[in-house]
């Protein structure tokens, strides 16, 4: 049988593995076989919540965006149906972050859409 030259390969890859369980706690950090499985639920969790993550922040928005319209008398369905009619072109995030940060700008957009109702 021939011999098998294959280098570090298993080193580089323990390795790999090691370096992505640092910070770890316990033996989830140094003991191969457990970081591994660290690390790999981990990673899927990182896959999964990158999709979850946009669907929080557009609920978050719908949140902000409704509380914001209820003390001029809106509901946000009102408020989103009559920026279609009044073709104010605005997403969501950016309707959270004036309702937030820009109250009197958030008011005349209120006060535009209103009129289209």
């Amino acid at each position: 049988m021939s011999r098998v030259k294959r280098g570090n390969n298993k080193l580089l890859r323990r390795k790999k593995i090691l370096s992505l369980a640092k910070g770890f706690f316990g033996t989830k950090s140094t003991n191969y076989r457990t970081a591994k499985e660290a690390v790999e639920r981990s990673l899927s969790f990182a896959y999964r919540d990158r999709r979850t993550k946009k669907r929080d922040f557009r609920k978050l928005w719908t949140v902000r965006i409704n509380a914001a319209v209820r003390e001029y008398g809106m509901s946000y369905s009102v408020f989103i149906n009559a920026l279609d009619k009044s073709q104010i072109t605005l997403n969501r995030k950016v309707l959270a972050n004036l309702a937030v940060d820009e109250p009197e700008v958030f008011r005349t957009i209120v006060d535009k859409a209103k009129a289209t109702v």
